[in-house]
């Protein structure tokens, strides 16, 4: 559930007004999404996204979005995040590297969670009042399915290999497993009372699912969609994350204001740590050193150096940050240019000289062209040439694959003589 201390933000929103009077009016989903060396957090009572650089740990910008942001989701590459409005029943996307918000496409019913495919093809929006996810292409952002899931669907994670979406529904105490080909449930998870966070480990072997009400972590098996074990932590337990080497998991507990750390090879919480007040959100950066969390009722991010489990710096953001669950964006992979290099045999010879050409290039390429000094060419990855003439012939290879292109020329490599 939502608590905005905005009237602006808050006023007709109906999921708020329905949970008003009970007690999950007070929770506040947030979340922090990192996309190196940035984080992205929502915040809902000022309609805006504070950006921080997690090198500096300074707010560099602050950029208007919609009404009532809640969820956020980067990109594989790291180039787009998407924001959802609760408010504006929209979804904001921002250019990360013009670092402004450049178009924003509908969602019907309050979009809260969201998350991206591994291939940045797909978005996965949650639509509390519709009880449905909305499935959006990335290349034309228009809605290509809608899969119903339970009662108020909270935060939404997709596997590793890009098959699977899980889905948070918070009032069914349900977890919807969907198939990402077929964009229909096929399995539906029973797990402790008013879900709300979800994350799944790096190896899609096991998703990690918060409990508010139970102060607990559920563990599914994703191979057969039970829970195979069940964690006690703090109370009001809400976001969570797991490092990148799927060996801990981070939950913030709302109530007890701190971060239980879970070791995950045994389910056994091994540290607690004291953060701000009513920490939500929490993130670990895509090297694993550093845990972010938000803190809604301080208005600020904590930041826990991950060896020592203590908080090294806390960064002022805006007001009453509420995003749901926890989104991180991985760490681009760093371009690996193709070096052309190729060896020939016989490199001379009498005419007619057959000569056979090996490509010995590193870098992955994936598209080969040959020059072989006599005006022939090919586009082969290994090649065999015939020269027909007497003379000295250069050599040259040009290589490509999606980072760049490279080409060796080698003059004067064959030659080709009457005897």
């Amino acid at each position: 559930m939502i608590r905005v201390t905005n009237n602006k933000t808050s006023r007709g929103h109906t999921f708020l007004k329905a949970f008003r009077t009970t007690i999950l009016a007070l929770l506040i989903l947030v979340s922090i999404a990192g996309a190196e060396p940035y984080a992205y957090i929502t915040n809902a009572g000022s309609n805006t996204v504070s950006v921080i650089n997690i090198a500096t740990n300074k707010v560099t910008s602050t950029l208007n979005v919609g009404d009532l942001p809640c969820g956020v989701a980067i990109n594989p590459g790291g180039k787009k995040v998407y924001v959802t409005n609760a408010g504006s029943n929209n979804v904001s996307i921002i250019d990360t590297t013009k670092n402004k918000v450049t178009s924003t496409f509908d969602i019907e019913s309050e979009p809260f969670g969201v998350a991206v495919n591994p291939t940045g093809t797909k978005v996965y929006v949650t639509s509390i009042v519709s009880n449905t996810v909305s499935v959006i292409d990335t290349m034309t952002n228009t809605v290509i399915a809608t899969v119903p899931v339970g009662s108020y669907p909270q935060a939404i994670a997709v596997s590793p290999d890009g098959t699977r979406a899980y889905v948070t529904n918070m009032v069914s105490n349900t977890v919807s497993v969907i198939d990402t080909a077929t964009n229909t449930v096929t399995a539906t998870v029973n797990v402790e009372n008013y879900p709300s966070g979800i994350v799944v480990n790096p190896t899609g072997t096991k998703v990690y699912v918060t409990s508010m009400v139970n102060k607990s972590v559920s563990v599914i098996d994703t191979a057969t969609n039970t829970v195979t074990s069940t964690v006690t932590v703090g109370s009001g337990a809400n976001g969570i994350s797991v490092n990148p080497d799927g060996t801990k998991a981070y939950v913030a507990n709302e109530y007890t204001n701190n971060i239980s750390v879970i070791d995950t090879a045994t389910n056994n919480v091994t540290a607690t740590v004291n953060v701000g007040f009513q920490p939500i959100g929490v993130a670990v950066t895509p090297d694993g050193t550093k845990v972010y969390v938000v803190n809604s009722g301080s208005n600020n991010v904590s930041i826990i150096n991950a060896a020592t489990n203590k908080v090294t710096a806390t960064v002022n953001v805006g007001e009453s940050p509420i995003t749901l669950g926890q989104f991180i964006g991985s760490l681009p992979a760093k371009p690996v240019l193709p070096i052309a290099a190729f060896s020939a045999y016989p490199t001379s010879g009498k005419v007619p000289l057959t000569v056979n050409f090996n490509d010995k290039s590193t870098g992955s390429p994936n598209s080969w062209s040959w020059r072989f000094g006599d005006g022939d060419t090919s586009k082969n990855k290994n090649s065999v040439h015939k020269y027909t003439k007497v003379g000295k012939y250069k050599a040259s290879l040009k290589v490509k694959n999606a980072d760049g292109i490279n080409d060796k020329t080698v003059s004067k490599y064959i030659t080709v003589t009457n005897k």
